[in-house]
């Protein structure tokens, strides 16, 4: 799908037109349903942020774009198994109390949750926020190696 940058014969006084705004709110959902089909979005979220997740021999790293968002409202938790991510992306004060002629940069709460392998370390999880990333850090628990029990004999006494 590709859309257009404008719509033929926008101006500033159509921006403000609920229909518009509506329609302009279906394209992008429908949009963004279709490059984040997994079901890690809940769905009260107003946005979705897009993530990486890496997988490195000790650990796994999932990067979240949050620009704009401050990393200390920034809610991650993990629960039985579950690392849920959580916020909220605000207008700035100066555009709110502007017209927007457009706008494009989704605000509202985000709300996303992400199941953990067996080999996560939930108690070793970090999370740092630098350039409008979110890096979270997941360690591996270390790697249990079979031991081998060697079977003795009976002594009859």
């Amino acid at each position: 799908m590709v859309r257009n940058p404008q719509w033929p014969m926008q101006t500033a006084a159509k921006s403000n037109d609920p229909m518009r705004q509506l329609l302009d709110q279906f394209f992008n959902d429908a949009f963004l349903r279709s490059t984040t089909s997994d079901e890690s979005s809940v769905v009260t979220s107003q946005w979705v942020p897009l993530v990486d997740i890496l997988e490195e021999n000790d650990k796994f790293v999932i990067l979240a774009d949050l620009p704009g968002v401050d990393p200390k409202e920034i809610d991650v938790q993990m629960e039985k198994g579950i690392l849920t991510i959580r916020g909220e992306r605000r207008l700035d004060r100066q555009v709110e109390s502007q017209s927007v002629a457009r706008s494009e940069r989704r605000t509202g709460s985000f709300h996303r949750r992400f199941a953990l392998p067996d080999s996560a370390d939930p108690d070793g999880i970090s999370a740092s926020g630098r350039n409008g990333v979110l890096e979270i850090v997941i360690p591996k628990r270390p790697e249990t190696t079979p031991r081998r029990i060697p079977v003795g004999l009976v002594h009859n006494a």
